[in-house]
């Protein structure tokens, strides 16, 4: 992954566990201070990361009598280190010989088109909104909306480096066409920025989208660059309302249940900050199914006696837990029956607090209310410039 190399400063972790901090001071009270996962430091350890996951080991419970009839179930490694790089800054990061041209600032102040295309982000933000097929079908232009400190597929689009984000982030301009692409990808996918603290909702013709959504595999892998990206560029704040959002509709709603896999083993992990992680997992537990086969959880160690949501002491955390496959779409609806749902158009996820499912029905939450005027005084901000394939472990950790 470009200059993703290795380098004597820093031993990259070598389990899902050490990949993973989420659940190193696991705490109802989530104070989250002393567990950033930003990274800005290049000599942070694993073993500071992940104190207590290290001594799981392969000691979990096995789920059946005759495991060898099962699929093994277990976190992806691959996206656990990829992740871990990106929360903790890239700590193995080596500087680009070539000069810093600041080429995807440049690209947000309209001074150079995306390559190869030859399109300026102008055209972009005031022609492209609502041409679902060209954002669908057009594979060059998400790197250059949406950069990353790492190589993608595009390999006409530039890395971001440390001094770069820096400026992006002190570019009034450059900020405001950053919003106006975010809302851009946003209604694509069927869904509305309502302010400027990242709020999301559903859009007008979200049934469409989310069906379209729920079947166009490689729209995943754009949203965890989009997640990405957002963290880079100063928008750490927006990720969890999104994230929360699409568990919501993946886990309770079943309106995307293809997305389940993408939004616990990748968004989630995408956001810096252990305690919202936690709490982010805490809402997928008590609604995932079926419930011992969730992996994404504390460690069993830190499990408190044999109940709760998340079926007891068994299943979460380790990476090589044998667990069935998960349920049949008729039967998991059916086993689904309890969990009150919503087809409201009015759902609106918030960045403060966790939204659980019955607090969706009839009509979302409160102050719902008024969210139409408030939009559209946002997407005049917003707009002020005048303005796919089948999934695989590797392919869901490539960059776009």
């Amino acid at each position: 992954m470009g200059n993703l190399v290795g380098s004597w400063r820093f031993k990259e972790p070598s389990t899902v566990e050490e990949c993973d901090s989420t659940w190193g001071s696991d705490s109802e009270s989530d104070e989250p201070a002393a567990e950033d996962d930003s990274g800005i430091s290049d000599t942070v350890s694993p073993a500071e990361s992940e104190r207590a996951a290290g001594q799981a080991g392969d000691t979990s419970p096995q789920l059946t009598d005759s495991p060898e009839s099962l699929p093994k179930m277990k976190r992806s490694f691959y996206a656990a280190r990829d992740l871990y790089k990106y929360r903790h800054s890239y700590p193995n990061y080596k500087k680009s010989r070539q000069p810093n041209e600041y080429r995807n600032l440049r690209f947000y102040l309209n001074k150079i088109p995306l390559v190869p295309d030859g399109i300026y982000i102008e055209e972009i933000l005031s022609k492209w909104r609502g041409d679902y097929d060209k954002l669908e079908h057009n594979h060059t232009y998400i790197q250059w909306l949406f950069p990353l400190r790492e190589q993608g597929l595009n390999f006409y689009a530039h890395e971001l480096t440390q001094e770069e984000i820096k400026e992006f982030q002190s570019t009034r301009a450059a900020k405001q066409r950053f919003l106006a692409a975010y809302s851009l990808m946003l209604d694509f996918y069927g869904i509305k920025l309502l302010d400027k603290s990242g709020n999301v909702a559903r859009a007008p013709n979200w049934q469409e989208r989310f069906q379209h959504l729920n079947e166009s595999h490689h729209n995943y892998l754009r949203i965890t660059r989009i997640l990405k990206s957002l963290g880079e560029l100063g928008y750490e704040a927006f990720k969890a309302p999104l994230v929360r959002l699409f568990l919501v509709e993946s886990l309770c709603n079943n309106t995307l249940p293809n997305m389940q896999h993408s939004v616990l083993e990748y968004y989630v992990y995408t956001i810096r900050l252990p305690a919202t992680r936690r709490r982010l997992l805490r809402f997928a537990r008590q609604h995932y199914r079926p419930a011992h086969a969730f992996l994404w959880g504390p460690l069993p160690k830190r499990r408190g006696g044999s109940g709760g949501n998340g079926g007891g002491s068994v299943g979460a955390g380790s990476s090589g837990i044998r667990a069935p496959a998960p349920t049949p779409e008729p039967q998991r609806r059916e086993e689904e029956s309890t969990i009150t749902t919503s087809t409201s158009s009015g759902i609106v996820v918030s960045s403060h607090g966790t939204v659980m499912c019955q607090d969706l029905a009839g009509g979302g939450l409160k102050g719902g209310s008024g969210l139409g005027s408030s939009m559209a005084g946002l997407e005049g901000v917003l707009m002020m410039a005048g303005s796919r394939g089948d999934r695989n472990e590797y392919n869901e950790i490539v960059p776009l």
